[in-house]
């Protein structure tokens, strides 16, 4: 995935959809960013992030995206929306196996 350019626009889309990290940092995983724009970015945020990434790039972030930030109807809605029908299932946390733990 490109990295997104720390623009005055991008900057105020990163504190209004991450705003508990300074823009840069959010900006410092673009797949995480992407994740939270999924689930809080308006569709002018999106068009947007489309004069710097591609579709190539939206698909990578659906791919990659971080699990516990989307809620079920953003995840169908954006696969959709990218042709990826069936939806896969939505992304879940993996916990490492614990010793003496079933």
């Amino acid at each position: 995935m490109k990295t997104i350019p720390l623009t005055p626009e991008i900057e105020a889309l990163a504190l209004r959809i991450i705003w508990f990290e300074s823009p840069a940092e959010a900006l410092e995983y673009p797949n995480r960013f992407m994740t939270y724009a999924f689930a809080r970015a308006t569709e002018e945020d999106m068009e947007l992030l489309r004069r710097y990434l591609d579709e190539a790039d939206f698909m990578e972030a659906l791919e990659n995206a971080c699990p516990g930030i989307i809620w079920p109807n953003q995840w169908i809605y954006w696969n959709t929306r990218f042709g990826r029908v069936p939806v896969p299932p939505m992304p879940e946390r993996k916990l490492p196996d614990l010793p003496g733990h079933a």
